[in-house]
């Protein structure tokens, strides 16, 4: 049974990286025919239809608030001018200082990350960010790296995310942001050090020299004044209330929204504001919440009993219990995470995960140590990431081509996860 059950995994994981099913949509289908293979009741209590489709599709409702929240901050960002204006006085402040703007760039995709991810961060950074790099002689993979290895710095501290591990992994808020603390140094290190080795390693790069990139249409906030400089602190708000007061997520999260508002909004216009901002939101978060549903689906399917039996001595055969080992193992097995593979934690890497507790192969806080680490390559150098996908074909370039370059920061950041999850949690 567990032998069919791993087929049937293999065989979602070549859809989707097939491109033949959305990925949400794979993972639904691959619940519930593992649900089926498992023996599990059309009906009934620990069934297809009442546990996998109807229980777990809202299992992950409190991410999915918490990505609208974090979309919603977003989009004030964007609109009210505030990305636009750090990205600006980063630029102004590093002159034609190439590695100064860049590590300037850096750090606003790292606050903005701590709001959002995906897409939307890499625009709010990159739309001002990238074309100011290319302009002082950063070279353009190096430029769209920045932005992606900028926001890898916040992604400890977004809140969805602290979320989304605890609520699939079924653990408290202060654990999963204890250990994105401890991960958030290596990411921090590690982007830094991209930034300084490969500006100098590829050296200067400057317009004349290079083919222009095509010209891109002028968007709204371009036109956007300065916004206040108390407004900047907008994407602190949230960081503050939820890592150093220890409030929770979402009211963190609208805090953060009450304050962009407040803080650059006029009073009469402020109901327009919030609900066309709001709406563009949804817009933002439609893609992962569908993902956080089938996410949620599949989790309900390899808890069943029949999963969880049948496939503990298989995945206990291959799970290394050693420390050293453990590193070693899943360290080689990093590029498992990229092209949707089956390491990606917004995929079937869930899955893997709900049955590394389910069957009780390691603790919930060591698998937690696991996916954290993996999405911070995923996040980065993933070439079907939307952000790589966006950054490369903003710069001029390819997704491969940002992927090769930044790879090995982030492989090493995954590797030290693993050492504190080996050194903590084993």
């Amino acid at each position: 049974m567990g032998i069919v059950i791993l087929i049937v995994m293999a065989a979602g994981v070549a859809a989707m990286l097939a491109r033949k099913l959305p990925t949400a949509f794979a993972l639904v289908l691959l619940a519930v025919v593992i649900a089926f293979v498992s023996g599990a009741p059309l009906t009934g209590r620990e069934s297809i239809l009442d546990t996998v489709l109807q229980e777990g599709a809202p299992a992950l409702a409190a991410t999915m608030i918490a990505v609208l929240l974090g979309s919603w901050l977003g989009k004030l960002l964007d609109e009210t001018g505030i990305a636009g204006t750090l990205v600006r006085k980063i630029v102004e402040f590093g002159g034609d200082r190439p590695t100064v703007v860049a590590l300037g760039v850096l750090a606003v995709s790292a606050l903005v990350g701590t709001v959002t991810g995906s897409a939307p961060a890499a625009m709010l950074a990159g739309i001002i960010g990238i074309p100011a790099m290319i302009a002082v002689g950063i070279p353009k993979v190096t430029a769209a790296g920045t932005i992606l290895m900028g926001i890898a710095v916040g992604i400890p501290f977004e809140l969805p995310i602290w979320q989304f591990f605890s609520t699939a992994l079924e653990l408290p808020v202060p654990t999963v942001r204890g250990f994105m603390v401890k991960l958030f140094p290596f990411a921090l290190v590690a982007a830094v050090a991209f930034v300084l080795v490969e500006s100098r390693r590829r050296g200067v790069e400057h317009a004349w020299s290079i083919k222009s990139p095509a010209a891109k249409p002028r968007s709204r906030r371009e036109h956007l004044g300065d916004a206040p400089w108390y407004a900047l602190l907008t994407p602190v708000v949230p960081l503050v209330l939820a890592l150093g007061l220890e409030v929770a997520i979402i009211p963190s999260l609208l805090a953060g929204v009450l304050y962009a508002l407040v803080t650059t909004t006029r009073p009469r216009e402020m109901n327009k504001r919030l609900l066309r901002t709001l709406y563009g939101g949804f817009e933002i978060a439609a893609p992962p919440i569908a993902l956080f549903i089938a996410i949620g689906i599949l989790l309900a399917a390899v808890k069943l009993p029949g999963a969880v039996e049948a496939l503990e001595p298989l995945v206990k055969a291959v799970s290394p219990q050693n420390a050293v080992l453990f590193v070693l193992v899943f360290t080689v097995l990093v590029p498992l995470c990229l092209y949707r593979g089956p390491l990606n934690v917004f995929g079937l890497g869930a899955g893997i995960a709900g049955v590394l507790i389910a069957a009780g192969i390691y603790p919930a806080t060591a698998v937690l140590g696991l996916a954290t680490s993996y999405n911070q390559v995923f996040g980065v150098a993933d070439p079907t990431s939307t952000q790589t996908v966006w950054s490369a074909q903003y710069s001029g370039v390819t997704p491969q081509q940002v992927m090769l370059r930044t790879l090995p920061y982030v492989w090493a950041v995954a590797l030290g996860g693993f050492c504190v999850t080996a050194a903590t949690y084993l």
